[in-house]
């Protein structure tokens, strides 16, 4: 490897470890809600179906930013985002310790923290990589992706220590402040260019999924595959947010302390790092994005029927962290998918929108949660409904599977 070579490859490595600690970073500003969710409702006299809203607005808000954070992406590289970003969810946590009315937990939520403040995570900061990791795009996606789980697995323990000591107040303050120690510095690290698709090596060897000089395979029309993943991605959302959103109150509704709770959503999210980490790298390489998504979104399902039934802590444990290796590789997978399918100039914008619907599913689902609880006093007819939506995600990527499988014998 000549000298060039080798600080392209550091640039590429230091890159990528700037896009993890940011996405581990600013995404705990997704589970302080999770946590905070029976503190707040209690303080405040509040129903659960507020909090939920915040965090559904939250989700919401990036997808819809993710759109504008996705075209900055593709005009200007990703200085504007990860900037944007690291100011708004900073002072959007810290503002967070101030509110007094459910209007102030949504347009902080929906606003700084979404549009303009999750936005600037997953879509532009997995999107990016693939320019930089041009043949081992799924591994650094995963590497990157992995990194919503991280933050899960770090900072609820985290947050339920500090609300016992401080208060939940107090510790968004802190959190904040953290925030913008942390990430402003990491964006004169992500703000660089990659280099252009040329300057990488190959080893000559392309499978069916991947890309061949820059052009995705195609398999049907652009806009109609980017419509397809649209909807499907609804489905796995809406059944992904509903534990995630809820497990730590549901646990507690079963009898069980609420660091049980804590400790089990870390325990998720752990298994769901471990899932991205290595999972989308190590099937997305070998099988295709697809196909990397129907694995995950089956044992996503699977799991989270069984948490629907499991009432002992052990068994929760035991189930959660099993869906968290089935979470943890989905979302992972649809920008992988963009770029083996899809144009790779428009890569951001159509990450972004898939994203869009992605977080609408989230949205729905941590909605659905709370609004359930309040008609029935369980979330187990939630889970159930979840289900149901994860299914149909399943018929359809089953679906493009097969379609992809004819194309190919027909070639």
């Amino acid at each position: 490897m000549n000298q060039i070579s080798q600080i392209e490859a550091r640039r590429r490595n230091f890159v990528l470890a700037a896009s993890l600690a940011f996405m581990v970073i600013g995404t705990g500003a997704v589970y302080f809600v999770v946590v905070a969710l029976k503190p707040i409702s209690n303080e405040f006299d509040w129903p659960r179906a507020i909090p939920s809203t915040a965090y559904a607005l939250q989700y919401f808000g990036g997808g819809i930013g993710g759109i504008f954070m996705g075209y900055c992406l593709d005009r200007a590289g990703l200085g504007i985002p990860a900037l944007l970003g690291a100011c708004m969810i900073g002072i959007g946590a810290i503002l967070t310790a101030h509110i007094e009315a459910p209007w102030h937990l949504y347009l902080i939520y929906g606003v700084m923290m979404g549009f303009l403040g999750r936005a600037a995570l997953f879509t532009p900061l997995t999107a990016n990589i693939t320019r930089w990791f041009e043949h081992k795009k799924s591994v650094a996606v995963g590497i990157v992706g992995s990194g919503q789980a991280l933050a899960g697995a770090v900072w609820p323990p985290i947050f339920q220590h500090f609300f016992n000591s401080v208060g939940w107040r107090e510790t968004a303050t802190w959190y904040g402040v953290f925030c913008l120690l942390t990430m402003l510095p990491l964006v004169l690290i992500l703000r660089q260019k990659p280099p252009a698709p040329s300057a990488y090596p190959h080893n000559g060897i392309i499978n069916d999924h991947e890309v061949v000089r820059g052009e995705p395979r195609q398999i049907m029309s652009a806009n109609r595959l980017q419509l397809i993943l649209m909807v499907a991605s609804i489905g796995c959302c809406v059944a992904m947010a509903l534990p995630l959103a809820h497990l730590v109150a549901h646990v507690s509704d079963l009898g069980h302390d609420s660091a049980r709770g804590a400790e089990i959503l870390s325990v998720t999210l752990t298994c769901a790092a471990i899932g991205s980490f290595f999972g989308v790298g190590f099937l997305g390489q070998r099988f295709g994005g697809l196909c990397t998504l129907f694995i995950f979104s089956v044992t996503q399902m699977l799991f989270l029927l069984a948490l629907a039934f499991s009432e002992n802590l052990i068994t929760i444990y035991l189930v959660a962290a099993m869906f968290g290796v089935g979470y943890g590789g989905i979302l992972p997978s649809y920008p992988v998918i963009v770029r083996e399918y899809l144009p790779s100039s428009e890569a951001g914008r159509r990450t972004a929108i898939i994203i869009l619907s992605a977080s609408g599913g989230m949205a729905i689902g941590s909605w659905l949660g709370g609004t359930v609880f309040d008609l029935t006093g369980s979330y187990n007819p939630a889970f159930l409904i979840g289900v149901v939506f994860n299914f149909a995600n399943l018929v359809i990527i089953g679906a493009l599977i097969l379609r992809l499988r004819s194309r190919t014998i027909g070639l």
